[in-house]
This record gives structure tokens, sequence and C-alpha cells, in this order.
């Protein structure tokens, strides 16, 4: 990929972050002075209007879990009696020590954390799936230091495991050892068993992993960490609320969570299928003798004593607050409702796609749907369901496309619009050979082949543009 590329990209990508820039004034200072508050509410539902009409009408892949009129009416009401909550202070606001007690503890409940032997089962609320992973590996890292005397920490981390393990393995001096899947994209467990060293601190496994949609064998790695003394930690954030209901419903759901005693830590996102407002997650370690390294407290400091559960000082309480009262508003039975909803409509995908000769969808998932072709190119597949609406997540190693299947995609008629929308587009792009989809340049699949750092740059352009103003 050439430069004058990069910049092509970059414009294009400027373009989608800034569709407002000929329609509303932007501010790189502070007005003299302030406008009517009317006037400023008037404009940003202005704004909200635009960017809603994609992901109310189910155009969305994730992002968007629930999205109903009247659940986000809800969420606004219980925001507006806690706005100031700052669980920092629990002198002040013990309502948010309240809410977010009993949000790890309803967790913990629906993840084994309830049965016989492991009711010791704790944890903390962070902000979101990445700052669980972050906070989990990094409680790792301290423990090994500090009873093994590791100092060159390793973390056995699948292929298909979210970034935000490599992340943690860059902020906190983490080396990740990486693992490959096998034809039906779970772990290998024979290559993680291998990889295993006297340095290794923790064993990672998804349930589903985001890239497709599938379930890691948690059972065998929880035997891996077990007979090798390490911990396990079980991706649940795209899991952690709707497997347990799932399996409640029914459906082959093997077992993932605390029940299994290699199991030490999982992370679920109550921001996801909790149907909570974004910016919540939960992090659960099986005993709190685990949870305490990942506390931060010093008693030297100036200002007094301070402690810090987790990554942030300050944190909203009124998202704790919407938490708390999404999982009381919806109770086992909502939530078994809605996985019952959301398993229908990517069974409906799911089928559509194995019918479209060109595709393939990739493993067995159940809603977190991944799929791709040997006959056409997916990525410019992709750009012509962009064109219909659709905003779908783009996959590489091997090219593929997926949908994470929610709540907008069960209402009344998304799913075959869906299916519908797809089949136009696998036309399109057959009776137009050699069209290059706009990301197979970035993935180096056709053409000059991308080199890491080329992209690289691109993302960091991307990062730049997105507080420019």
């Amino acid at each position: 990929m050439e430069p004058s590329d990069l910049d092509f990209i970059s414009d294009m990508l400027e373009a989608e972050l800034r569709p407002y820039r000929d329609s509303h004034r932007t501010y790189s200072s502070l007005p003299a002075k302030g406008r009517p508050k009317d006037e400023v509410l008037s404009e940003m539902r202005e704004l909200a209007a635009v960017e809603e009409r994609k992901w109310r009408d189910g155009y969305v892949s994730g992002a968007v879990y629930h999205g109903g009129a009247e659940h986000i009416s809800f969420l606004n009401e219980v925001y507006a009696v806690s706005s100031q909550a700052n669980p920092l202070h629990p002198d002040l606001w013990p309502s948010a020590i309240k809410y977010e007690a009993e949000i790890v503890a309803m967790t913990a409940s629906i993840l084994g954390g309830g049965q016989d032997g492991v009711r010791s089962v704790c944890g903390t609320v962070s902000s979101g799936g990445t700052e669980s992973i972050l906070l989990a590996m990094r409680t790792y890292r301290d423990m090994a230091r500090a009873e093994r005397g590791i100092t060159s920490p390793q973390m056995v981390v699948p292929l298909s495991a979210h970034a935000a393990f490599d992340k943690a393995a860059q902020y906190f001096g983490i080396e990740l050892v990486p693992v490959p899947v096998g034809s039906d994209w779970r772990a290998d467990v024979a290559a993680v068993r291998q990889a295993i060293t006297d340095d290794t601190v923790v064993i990672v496994g998804s349930a589903p992993g985001f890239p497709h949609g599938a379930i890691d064998p948690i059972e065998e790695l929880s035997t891996v960490a077990l007979e090798a003394g390490v911990g396990f930690h079980v991706d649940l954030c795209l899991g952690g609320f709707v497997l347990p209901f799932a399996e409640r419903l029914g459906y082959n759901v093997p077992v993932f969570d605390f029940r299994l005693p290699g199991v030490t830590s999982v992370s679920a996102d109550t921001h996801k299928f909790g149907y909570a407002a974004k910016g919540t997650s939960v992090v659960l370690y099986r005993n709190g003798d685990l949870r305490k390294y990942q506390y931060y407290k010093t008693a030297t400091w100036m200002g007094g004593l301070y402690y810090s559960p987790t990554l942030a000082g300050s944190r909203p309480g009124a998202l704790a607050a919407e938490c708390w009262a999404a999982m009381l508003a919806f109770g086992e039975e909502g939530y078994m409702v809605a996985t019952d909803a959301v398993l229908r409509a990517a069974a409906a995908i799911k089928d559509g796609i194995r019918g479209i000769p060109d595709l393939r969808v990739l493993g067995d998932p159940m809603w977190v749907v991944a799929f791709a072709s040997d006959s056409l190119d997916v990525y410019a597949l992709s750009d012509r369901m962009a064109a219909r609406g659709w905003s779908l997540n783009g996959l590489q190693n091997p090219p593929a496309v997926h949908i994470c299947v929610t709540l907008r995609h069960a209402q009344p008629g998304v799913a075959e619009r869906f299916v519908d929308d797809l089949k136009a587009s696998v036309g399109e792009v057959r009776d137009s050979p050699g069209t290059e989809g706009m990301m197979a340049p970035i993935y180096g699949m056709t053409g000059t082949v991308s080199t890491r750092e080329t992209v690289e740059e691109l993302l960091t352009r991307y990062g730049d543009l997105q507080f420019k103003v």
C-alpha cells in the first residue's frame, strides 16, 4: 500500500466520521458566551436523530443490544436519579455501593457462583469488557509476582481471543503467547498445554470469541489449567448474559463458568446482552484471595489513604444504577425471553446464509455469525451490504464478515431483510468480477500486500481523526 493510498483512505474515514461538517457549527474554542440550553439540546437531538436511523432499524452488527424506546426511557430516568453519584465517595453515595455489590452478586449467581463450593466468587464492576480483561490480566501478573516470584510473566491466548488481551500484554509487560485455533475456530487444547511454561500466569478461553462466535473447549481448558497450576480466565463478555439462559432454554451449551474447578476468573458485559446502558461490565474471581491483587491502594500519599478497585478513580455511579435497574427489570424470565428471541433470529440468519451457494458459515456459531466465500471478495460483499444500509464487522485471517445478532435483529422482518439484501449483494459482486472491497488492500488480500507498519500508521491516523475538530 502506497502513502497515496493511505491519504485516500484517510479522506474516506474523515468523511465518515464527520458527516455533520457542512450542517453544524464546530467548536475549537469555548464560545465567548454560553449558548441557550434549549438551543444546545435541539442541536444534540438533531445529531442523535441522524445517528439512530441505522441502529434502530436493525442494520448494525452488535453495538446496540436492546435499543427499545421504552427501555431507553427507563434507563434515562434511572440516570437522572443518580446523575451525581460517584462510588469513589461511598460515604456520600452508599446507594452506589449497594448497586455495584448487587450487580456483582447477581452476575455471579448466573455464572456458577451460587453453586456449592464456589459461593466465594466475588468481583467488581468495570467500565466495559476491555477494562474487565485488563484488570484480570494485571491481577494474575501481580499475584504470580507476589506468590510465585515470576518476573517475566506469560499469558497463553488463542488467536481468536479479543484484542483486549494483547492490549493488557502491552500495558502491563506480560508476554502474550499466541496459540492456534482448529478448523472449528475453537482453541487448540493440545497447543495450549504445550505453550505453558514455568512463567505462565494465566491461560485464556472465550465463550464465545468475538470473530467467529465459537465457544472454546472451556471444560478441557479448565482441566489443563488445573493440571498446570495456572489461572484460567474465561472471556464471557459476549456470552455472560446469553449462555446461562440458552442453557435453561434447552440449547446444547457446554459448561463454561465457575462450575468448572479450573476457571478462576471471568469477564461478563452487562452493557451488552445484560441490556444496561453502555459503560458497565463485571469481572469475577473465584475468591477474594485473587481479587485483592486487582485493588490499587496506597498509605503514603500526602492526600491521605487512597484505594481504588479498578483503573479509574472517580466513576459514574449513575451507570451502575442503570445496570442494577436493568437487571432487576429483566429478571430471569426477561433474560430468557430476550435470549430466545435473539437465538431464533440468529438461526434464521444462519439458515439464510447457508442457503447462498457462494457463502459458507464459519464453524457452528449460536448468535455471532461469521461467513466467508471461496469465490467472491467478501470485503466487496460487505461494501455492497453497506450501500444497502448495513454495518457489519470485517474480519481477517481468513477474510470474512460477521453479524452479531441482537434484539434489534429480532424485530419482525429484520432477519429476512438481511438475508434478502445479502442474496442481492452476492449477485452484484458475482456479476462484477474483479471488484475489490475497500478493506481488501488494507488486509493485504489483493494488490500490494500491506505491511503491519503501514496498517498501524493508518490506525494512528484514524485515532488522530477522532480528536480532530
